[in-house]
Parts: structure tokens; C-alpha cells; sequence
């Protein structure tokens, strides 16, 4: 579906602010925003990608990349576990890139609709692309639209807000 040039700009606010919160993250390779919206572009929750609460945020967990990976808690998740209220019918928003297969399934078992990301711009063979690949199809099979605008879309969109 392509949205109308005023649902455009709430989704560049609502990217834009994903990508403030994601540099939150303590993760010096990738840091992680994500954003919940519902139907009427009020702010639900608010998530990055960082270790549980209550666990030490060591420079050690996050450069070994298995410890790093068997402890961090992704901004999706966070979002979605910090909501004060259901999520069902809501908007989220990602940034760098779509959410990984494992929180895609996450996010369709909590009700959200729709989710919006920039285009992945890693190398082709990155191994985001085959995550995103396995997200599209979660996301097909259970109706959950997923927007994935180009950086030339997001600029063309933003240079129309100012």
C-alpha cells in the first residue's frame, strides 16, 4: 500500500526519532530505535537495542560478538515489552533497517500491522539481507505490512516538510 504524502511525513518524523533513540544504544557496532505508533500518530513506547535492566553494560559484552548476541535485548523487543498498553494496530518504526526474523515474529504474535524501515543500504551479502528476506515473508503470510523506503524517498519526503 503507498501511503498519502501526509501518512509520508509521519512516517519520516517517526523514522527520524527512531534513529535519535537508536543512538541510546550502548552497542558500538549497531545501534538499534524503534518507535511504536498507534492509529492516531500518538507515541506508545519507545526501544533500543542495549542489555537487560539491572545487567552490567561491560565494553567486554558487547565486543566478544556471542556474548554480545546471547545477551542483548533488541530495540524491537524492548518497545514492545515497555508499552504500557496493547500494541494491536499499531505502527512500528525501525532504524537502521527492518526488524530480524526472530522479532518479526514477535511483532505478528503482539498484533502490529504495519512496520516501517529504510531500505537496508549494507553490502549485498550482508547477513541482514537474508534476515530481512525471512522478515518480508513472516510479514506476508500474516498480513503485516511492511514499508521499506529508499533514502532518496525519505529525503524527497523530508525536503517537501521544510
Amino acid at each position: 500500500m503507498i501511503p498519502t504524502p501526509r501518512q509520508q511525513k509521519w512516517d519520516i518524523r517517526f523514522l527520524e526519532l527512531a534513529a535519535f533513540i537508536a543512538r541510546w544504544s550502548k552497542d558500538p557496532s549497531t545501534k538499534v530505535g524503534a518507535v511504536i505508533v498507534d492509529p492516531s500518530q500518538r507515541i506508545v513506547s519507545v526501544g533500543f537495542n542495549g542489555l537487560p535492566q539491572n545487567v552490567t553494560d561491560s565494553a567486554d559484552r558487547y565486543e566478544e560478538k556471542n556474548k554480545k548476541y546471547s545477551m542483548i535485548v533488541h530495540g524491537e523487543l524492548n518497545a514492545i515489552l515497555f508499552a504500557p498498553r496493547s500494541v494491536k494496530g499499531c505502527t512500528l518504526y525501525t532504524w537502521p533497517f527492518a526488524p530480524c526474523s526472530i522479532c518479526a515474529s514477535l511483532i505478528v504474535q503482539v498484533g502490529i500491522t504495519r512496520v516501517v524501515a529504510p531500505m537496508c543500504t549494507k553490502e549485498p551479502g550482508h547477513w541482514i539481507h537474508e534476515s530481512i528476506e525471512r522478515t518480508s515473508v513472516t510479514f506476508i503470510e500474516a498480513g503485516v505490512e511492511l514499508a521499506l523506503p529508499t533514502v532518496n524517498m525519505l529525503m524527497q519526503v523530508k525536503s517537501e516538510i521544510s
